[in-house]
């Protein structure tokens, strides 16, 4: 028997965890083990966007809980069924599959794109991928991920990707001449991971055209730019396209893992009986709290409520730090925002946990911003000024930050 000589903790270190432990959450409010609260303006990396413990999910996992959590997916489950129906008028798709994760989503979405390649007697499919992109950490999707960082030491990376720059559509158009394997486009409408990058307006209607053009397939990964983040159901609705995939999860269950990969025509039925498969996806107590989810998304004006606050909150920071040197862009859509220094900044992380902050640094250099979609006038404004003092803190020689809950 092997001996445990880690007795303080028996978790694999896979995260640089910050020093605080939460037990209870209000809301865009979180409160650690010690009574200490923290405004929320990360939402656990874009998940929670209606809140910790919205009284209408909280009613639905309750109620679920207590009648059915989980029989199989070699059996009918009606609540899945309507889930499907509400996502695929919600995205004007056909069909769904559902899983537990977005990498798990888009891993489904790989294998529709290469078994539709192979159906159209291509041996070796291939998928144009993104610089700065980010799938997911499955071999696949980890693999679709254009982030070294990710591959390392898990080599042999998957192979079937083609990585062009993000927002190139002639490095696109490149590939279309010299590789004829290709069989997609895989892209997020914004890139998360990558530093809250949003391409050209026309960028999107392109890469639909080239699709057109090709017989390839639009794969989108809406991981984090779904469920009403960007101000629309789905970011991609602000560009009047359709993909022939769409992939989404995190905002989807509102905490409750669930993930989903939805397709339209051709793509609708590559998958068969045996194809693919997921043992706890769209179990009834995942689909109870996602139907939840989208009625109160659409009942409650919440995606308008994003627009807004997003709106609010670009412009406040444009006035606060647009001007100055140290800020290379300010960006997003809705409540996906991402300030860009001109120097790594990884450390306003645990600074802004100490003032009562929650927040995050992706690519380096990018404060990202994915608060709850229910966020207030108040709250987004409370948000913007800790973010601008901690800045300025960070940049400058002034160090003393007020806490973002002082009342």
């Amino acid at each position: 028997m092997a001996s445990n000589s880690n007795t303080v903790n028996p978790l694999m270190p896979t995260y640089n965890r910050l020093p605080v432990a939460f037990e209870r959450g209000e809301g865009v409010w979180l409160f650690d083990t010690d009574g200490n609260r923290y405004l929320d303006a990360l939402a656990g990396i874009g998940v929670v966007g209606l809140g910790h413990c919205h009284p209408a999910i909280t009613k639905a996992i309750n109620y679920q809980s207590g009648k059915l959590i989980h029989t199989s997916n070699i059996y009918n489950i009606p609540l899945q069924t309507q889930l499907g129906l509400e996502l695929t008028q919600l995205a004007d798709m056909e069909t769904c599959f559902f899983g537990n994760s977005g990498a798990e989503a888009v891993e489904c979405a790989i294998k529709i794109a290469r078994l539709h390649g192979h159906k159209n007697d291509i041996d070796s499919p291939n998928i144009i991928v993104m610089d700065g992109s980010f799938h997911g950490r499955t071999l696949a999707t980890l693999s679709a991920t254009a982030n070294r960082k990710v591959h390392a030491g898990f080599e042999p990376l998957v192979g079937g990707f083609v990585r062009v720059p993000f927002n190139d559509v002639d490095s696109i158009k490149t590939v279309a001449e010299n590789n004829k394997n290709v069989v997609a486009i895989l892209v997020e409408p914004i890139q998360g991971e990558g530093g809250i990058n949003c391409p050209d307006d026309n960028y999107l209607k392109q890469l639909r055209e080239l699709c057109d053009q090709n017989n390839w397939l639009l794969i989108l990964d809406e991981i984090q730019t779904g469920n009403g983040r960007t101000g629309k159901y789905f970011a991609y609705q602000h560009y009047g396209i359709l993909p022939d995939v769409v992939t989404t999860a995190k905002g989807l269950g509102n905490g409750m893992p669930i993930g989903v990969c939805m397709a339209r025509n051709e793509a609708a039925n590559t998958l068969q009986p045996g194809n693919h498969g997921s043992t706890y996806g769209g179990n009834p107590l995942a689909c109870a709290a996602a139907l939840a989810v989208i009625d109160t998304l659409k009942s409650q004006n919440v995606m308008e409520n994003a627009h807004q606050m997003g709106t609010r909150m670009r412009s406040e920071l444009e006035k606060q730090l647009g001007g100055a040197s140290y800020c290379k862009s300010i960006r997003g859509k809705g409540l996906m925002l991402g300030i860009e220094l001109d120097q790594p900044c990884g450390a306003l992380v645990p600074l802004a946990k100490e003032q009562g902050l929650l927040i995050n640094v992706t690519a380096d250099s990018v404060i990202r911003l994915l608060p709850p979609l229910i966020l207030t006038e108040e709250e987004a404004d409370l948000i913007v000024d800790s973010v601008c003092r901690l800045v300025k803190a960070f940049v400058g020689d002034d160090r003393q930050v007020p806490r973002a809950n002082d009342d």
